[in-house]
This record gives structure tokens, C-alpha cells and sequence, in this order.
């Protein structure tokens, strides 16, 4: 028998979000009418109200399905989901409304039991969630559920998935590879595709992973041929993995040759106007509210230094390479304003920092060149605000790849990726931990970002911002 602990953790999921926004409304009915003893707006008995939920919840499920909460690609990203039960909480409570309005009936003895009703039902969705998570974990740890997969393939993407899953609480076992080499665990390796199958029953293989392509397609056709007469999972990863990261359509040229068409970057057609739109409303929102900040952090630059200029400006890269002035508030001592971090430390007699700085990412702890203000502004991340005249203008968005000068990325080999979207404010590298991780790996976090971009995504790098920001433990 095929493994189906995917469709029964859908199924799960199904009969779990039913149960828990029937119980979110009947505690948001018990709250209001039975506990509280103001007056109701019209009387409604629980039953009557019980039974219209229990008609009207399919449909609500229905908009999650629509969502992709059911989807496997959801099941680990904790903020997404939570994002998405959000959204389909919110549409669902909109369509229970209509259909009030509609059916001219009242659903709801008062209005607060709608919010109520709301409340309770996002945060039983989150538990539940969570809760069925851990469940499957712990089948997992004693092999329940496990999905046995046979890769195909000889390459660097064989051994990264061997290191992914090295033992069942992954949800998975590797029960064998052909055209491998070795001996890992309890990992079987087999010669050829005819050998593997030869001592593997079908009905133990559950998914099959072709990370190569052989040189002779009867030899791709026969493992295609016998994954789908066998009703087996088939995937193939290639080789050049780069070359399929990104948006990726598959389109039928001139309407009859079926191609892989591969963008730069998800951040295209739609995606541009709404991150567009997002930046001005939420640029805008965030300079009305930080312009009193603004004014009183320019006038203690000026105080601690008055002939310093209160703003530091600067030409930065952004998208296609095309350059904007970046502001941002001065940090720096006045001897050392408009020089280069090698000409700065030259200048105090402090040459020995140079390469220092560069080993360390370019910065340096007690950078001697920034003031006690600009000290408290970089911990804070206030000597950024003034970016957000940039986000509101259009030279950046509010996230994106770190925005750097020229001389930062012309030796990094995927600059011209990197400037595929605009830079940002804030970014995926910056909520990782900028300060504590190297040149080379905020660009890859940078590179993930652009060939990955997502509205979600924009949606967690923006609170995990906030929350650094509040914490001041991650300043951006």
C-alpha cells in the first residue's frame, strides 16, 4: 500500500479547522450571550446559530483551500500559514456577513460575538495547527508516516539531500541510490536503475528523486515509465540547480512546443504594482510617523557637532544597476566625513584597522570614526530614517537587497541578480543577523530574496524588522 500520510495530514487539517471554528463560535456565543448579561440585539438560540455555522463552515473551509493552507508546501512555514489563517479568517467572516445580508436573517445575537467569534477562531486554528504539527513529528521519531524515497543520481544535490534527511524525524527515508558511491548508515547503493528495482518491491518505494539526467533517454524514459505505472512520486532536480531558481512558468511556444520559461526574479507583472503600491501607502505612513524623530534626532547632530552636516549622502547601486543618493543620518566624526573607511583610518594612524574591517564584513566593533550620537543611532537603527524619503520617492523599496556602493559588488560574480529588484530599507540578510555573518553570505540571503520574492515574504522580513528594531538585540 502507497504511503498516504500526506492525504490523511490534509484530511486532518480539514476536520481540525471545521472543529475549531465551530468551537471558536460557539465560545464567542457563550461569551456573549450566556456569560455576559447586557442586552442582546435580537435573540437567537443556540441551536438556530449553531446549525446556520455548521452549513456556512464548508464554504469558509473551502476559501482556505483556495489559500493553499491545504497544500504540502505549507505545512513548515509557520509564519505563511499563520499569515494565510489570518487572510482566510478575515474573508471567511466576510462571507458569513453576506450571506446574513443576503438571506435578510441575522446570524449573529450581537456584534461583538462576530468579533469575538474572529478572535477565537484564529488563535484555535494557530493551536490546532501547531498541535497536529507536533503530533506528526513524534510519528515521525517512531517511523509512522515515513515516505521512502529512491534517488537517482551522482552528484553534489545527492549528497546535500543525504545530509537534509539524516534520520526519519525528517518525515523521510532514503532506502536507496543508484549510481552512487560508498556506504552511509543504513543507505543501500546500487549500480543501475534495473538493479535497484530488481531488489526493491515497488510497492516499498514511494517517491523517486532523479538528480542527473543520463546520457541515453530510454534510460530517463524507463525510470519516468515505471514511477508512473507504478503510481509512484517522481521529481527530478538538474543539475544546474541556478538555472531554476526564480519564477518559473511553463508556457507552450507558438502554442504547440511546451517550454520552462525561467525569470530573473518572482518580482514581476503583478508583483511590481503591489510592492509598489505597499512602499508608497506604508512609506508614507512610517515618515508621517517618524518625522518628529527625524527633527529631534537632526537637532542632537547638530548640537554635538555644529558645523557637521546632519545628513550623510550617498550614491548607492539598486535595480539594473542604475544608481540613487541615498540619505541617511550622519554617524560619523566630522574629520572623517566623505572619506573612504582605508583613507579614515589612515588618517587617525590607525592603518592596522583597515583590514580588520574588511575581514570583518566591513565594520568593526568601537569603530572609532563614528560619534557617541551616531553610536546610539546605528544601535537603534534611527540613522536610517531618513529612508524612507528614498522608499517614498521610488530610488528604494521598503525591502530588498542591502543597497551598496559599486566598489562593494563589482568582484561578487551574481551582482547582476542581486540588481534584478530595487534595494531596500531593510532585507532578508538584515534580519538574519547582518552583524554577525559574513560579505559573502548576506549576498546569498540577498540572492534568495530576489529569486524568491513573495508578498509573504516581504510580509515577515517587515515584522521580523520591527521586532529586531524593538528588541534593539538586531538592529538593522
Amino acid at each position: 500500500m502507497k504511503n498516504n500520510s500526506s492525504l490523511l495530514y490534509n484530511l486532518a487539517l480539514v476536520v481540525g479547522d471545521f472543529f475549531a471554528l465551530v468551537a471558536a463560535f460557539a465560545g464567542a456565543y457563550i461569551l456573549r450571550v450566556t456569560l455576559d448579561h447586557r442586552p442582546i440585539q435580537v435573540v437567537i438560540h443556540a441551536r438556530t446559530y449553531i446549525g446556520v455555522f455548521l452549513i456556512l463552515l464548508p464554504f469558509w473551509i473551502l476559501i482556505f483551500g483556495l489559500l493553499g493552507l491545504y497544500n504540502s508546501s505549507i505545512y513548515e512555514k509557520r509564519f505563511s500559514e499563520a499569515g494565510r489563517l489570518l487572510i482566510g479568517s478575515f474573508i471567511g467572516m466576510l462571507f458569513v456577513i453576506g450571506y446574513a445580508y443576503f438571506d435578510g436573517r441575522p446570524i449573529f445575537p450581537a456584534r461583538l460575538v462576530a468579533i469575538y467569534g474572529f478572535g477565537l477562531g484564529f488563535l484555535f486554528l494557530l493551536v490546532f495547527r501547531n498541535l497536529l504539527r507536533s503530533i506528526r513529528s513524534t510519528l515521525f521519531r517512531y517511523e509512522v508516516g515515513i515516505t521512502n524515497l529512491l534517488i537517482i543520481g551522482n552528484t553534489e544535490i545527492t549528497s546535500q539531500l543525504i545530509d537534509m534527511m539524516p534520520s526519519v524525524a525528517s518525515g523521510y527515508r532514503i532506502i536507496g541510490i543508484v549510481n552512487g558511491h560508498g556506504k552511509t548508515g543504513k543507505i543501500r547503493y546500487y549500480s543501475s536503475f534495473a538493479n535497484a528495482i530488481g531488489r526493491l518491491k515497488a510497492i516499498d518505494i514511494h517517491g523517486i528523486v532523479q538528480t542527473e539526467l543520463f546520457a541515453e533517454a530510454s534510460k530517463n524514459n524507463e525510470i519516468l515509465e515505471f514511477a508512473q505505472s507504478n503510481h509512484i512520486a517522481y521529481r527530478f532536480i538538474p543539475g544546474n540547480v541556478e538555472l531554476f531558481v526564480g519564477k518559473i512558468d511553463v508556457e507552450l511556444f507558438r502554442g504547440v512546443i511546451p517550454v520552462i520559461a525561467v525569470h530573473q526574479t518572482a518580482l514581476i507583472g503583478w508583483g511590481r504594482i503591489v510592492k509598489r503600491i505597499s512602499d508608497i501607502v506604508l512609506g508614507s505612513l512610517a515618515l508621517i510617523v517618524a518625522l518628529p524623530f527625524m527633527a529631534i534626532i537632526a537637532i542632537a547632530i547638530r548640537v554635538s557637532g555644529p558645523f557637521t552636516p546632519v545628513l550623510f549622502k550617498d550614491r548607492r547601486l539598486t535595480r539594473f544597476g542604475n544608481t540613487a543618493t541615498i540619505y541617511k543620518f550622519r554617524t560619523h566624526k566630522r574629520a572623517y566625513t566623505g572619506l573612504t573607511p582605508e583613507q579614515a583610518f589612515k588618517k587617525m594612524g590607525r592603518s592596522d584597522l583597515i583590514a580588520k574591517y574588511r575581514a570583518g564584513g566591513d565594520q568593526i566593533l568601537n569603530d572609532p570614526r563614528i560619534s557617541r550620537v551616531g553610536r546610539f543611532l546605528r544601535r537603534t537603527s534611527l540613522d536610517e530614517l531618513p529612508q524612507l524619503i528614498n522608499v517614498v520617492k521610488g530610488d528604494i523599496s521598503l525591502v530588498g537587497p542591502r543597497a551598496l556602493q559599486n566598489s562593494e559588488l563589482d568582484k561578487y560574480d551574481k551582482r547582476d541578480l542581486i540588481l534584478t529588484v530595487k534595494s531596500g530599507l531593510t532585507g532578508l540578510a538584515v534580519v538574519s543577523g547582518r552583524r554577525d555573518i559574513s560579505f559573502e553570505e548576506r549576498r546569498k540571503l540577498d540572492l534568495y530574496y530576489v529569486q524568491n520574492w513573495s508578498v509573504w515574504l516581504d510580509i515577515t522580513i517587515l515584522a521580523k524588522t520591527a521586532r529586531a528594531i524593538i528588541s534593539r538585540g538586531g538592529a538593522i
